[in-house]
C-alpha cells in the first residue's frame, strides 16, 4: 500500500524500500491522497471528539453568515456614531450645507474614503481632531470589513458571468465550479472591471441629471471622486446628490482598489503560470535529479521528484519541507520511516499524557 511509502525515504530501511518496489505502481500512486477527504470522520471511539467535529463542521456552514451580519452592523454602526458626533458639532462645520443630518453623514463618507471635496471641512480644533481620528479608522474599516463585502459581490457574480461567457456550452455544475476556481483572479478581474464600468456610468448620469454639470465635468467628477482624489472644484451640492453621493461614493471607491489589486494579481498569476509552463516543458539534466534525491541514496522517487517540481515552481520551498518533515518525524515515533493508523493513535496518546 501507498501508506508504506514516505515522502521522503530517508529513514526508511532498505527491506521496506524493496518490498515496496514490488508493489504495483498504479495502486501506489492511485492511493496518495494530499489531504482526507472532506466527508471523512474517524470512527473513534471517543465520542466527544466525534460530537466536536461535527459541532465545527456546522459553525463552518453558518460561520459566513454571521460574519457578513456582524461586518454589516459594524460599518452601520460607525456610520452612525460618526453621523451623530458631526451631527452634535455641525455648527462648526463651515462649507456648502443642504440638511444637517444629510451633510453629517455625508461628511462622514467623503472623510473615511479620503475622497475629502473641501465642500465641507472643520471649522474648530475640536473637529479638526475628530476628522482625524475618524479617517484612520474610517480607512481601516474600509479595508478590513468593507472590502470583504466586495469581495463577497464580486464573488457572486462569478459563476453568473462565465454562464455569460460560456452561454452556448453545456457546463454542469461541476464544470463551471472547476472553470472559475481555475480562472479566479480573471473572473473577479472581468467582474470588476464591469462593476467598475457600470459605476462610472451610474454617477456619470446622475451627476449630468441631478447636478446639472456638462459630461467633461460630470466625467472628471466621477474620476476624481472614484480615485479619491477630491479636488473640490466640482462636488455633490444638492440633497439628491448628497443622498446619491453616501452609497456610490463608498461603494465606488473600493470598486477602484479592488480593480487595481486584480490587475496586480492577474500580472502576478500570469507570470508564476509562465514559470510552471517553463519548468515542465524543460528537459530533466542529471544535475536536476542530483538535486532532487534528498535522500542523497543515488535513486530519486516519484515523491522526491514531485517535491523537486514544486520547489522550482516556487509553490514550495525548502523551509516549507523542513516543516512537514519535523511534523512526520514527531508522529513517526518507531522510526520506521512510514505512518499507519497506530502511529496516529500512539502520538495522540503520547500528546495526551503529556498534557
Amino acid at each position: 500500500m501507498a501508506s508504506n511509502q514516505p515522502l521522503v525515504s530517508g529513514s526508511a530501511t532498505p527491506k521496506t524500500q524493496t518490498s515496496n518496489v514490488d508493489r504495483p505502481k498504479k495502486r501506489r500512486v492511485r492511493r496518495v491522497r494530499s489531504a482526507p477527504l472532506a466527508h471523512f470522520a474517524p470512527t473513534d471511539a471517543n465520542g466527544d471528539d466525534d460530537a466536536l467535529l461535527r459541532s465545527e463542521s456546522i459553525f463552518g456552514r453558518f460561520n459566513p453568515t454571521l460574519k457578513k451580519v456582524a461586518l454589516s452592523l459594524t460599518v452601520i454602526v460607525y456610520m452612525g456614531l460618526g453621523t451623530i458626533c458631526f451631527y452634535t458639532i455641525r455648527n462648526q462645520i463651515k462649507g456648502k450645507k443642504t440638511n444637517a443630518i444629510l451633510d453629517a453623514l455625508y461628511f462622514c463618507v467623503v472623510t473615511m474614503t479620503t475622497v475629502g471635496y473641501g465642500d465641507l471641512g472643520p471649522n474648530s480644533n475640536l473637529e479638526k481632531l475628530l476628522a482625524c481620528a475618524f479617517v484612520f479608522k474610517g480607512m481601516a474599516l474600509i479595508g478590513l470589513i468593507l472590502a470583504k463585502a466586495a469581495d463577497y459581490l464580486v464573488e457572486k457574480q462569478e459563476k453568473l458571468l462565465f454562464r455569460a461567457l460560456h452561454m452556448y456550452k453545456k457546463d454542469g455544475e461541476i464544470e463551471v465550479l472547476k472553470e472559475v476556481e481555475h480562472n479566479r483572479v480573471k473572473y473577479k478581474f472581468y467582474t470588476t472591471s464591469i462593476l467598475l464600468v457600470v459605476f462610472v456610468v451610474t454617477g456619470t448620469f446622475f451627476l449630468y441629471k441631478v447636478e446639472k454639470l456638462d459630461l467633461v465635468d460630470t466625467f472628471y467628477c466621477v474620476c476624481s471622486t472614484i480615485t479619491t482624489l477630491g479636488y473640490g472644484d466640482i462636488s455633490f451640492s444638492s440633497k439628491g446628490g448628497r443622498v446619491f453621493a453616501v452609497f456610490w461614493t463608498l461603494t465606488g471607491t473600493i470598486c477602484v482598489a479592488k480593480f487595481f489589486l486584480y490587475v496586480a494579481e492577474v500580472n502576478t498569476e500570469n507570470r508564476q503560470r509562465a514559470l510552471v509552463k517553463w519548468v515542465l516543458s524543460r528537459r530533466t539534466t542529471s544535475l536536476d535529479l542530483e538535486a532532487a534525491d534528498l535522500d542523497n541514496d543515488g535513486v530519486v522517487g516519484a515523491a522526491e521528484f514531485v517535491l523537486f517540481k514544486l520547489k522550482e515552481m516556487g509553490k514550495i520551498c525548502q523551509q516549507d519541507i523542513s516543516v512537514i518533515m519535523e511534523e512526520f518525524e514527531e508522529l513517526d515515533l518507531d522510526q520506521s520511516g512510514t505512518l499507519t493508523v497506530s502511529d496516529i493513535a500512539l502520538a495522540q496518546s503520547v500528546e495526551t499524557r503529556s498534557s
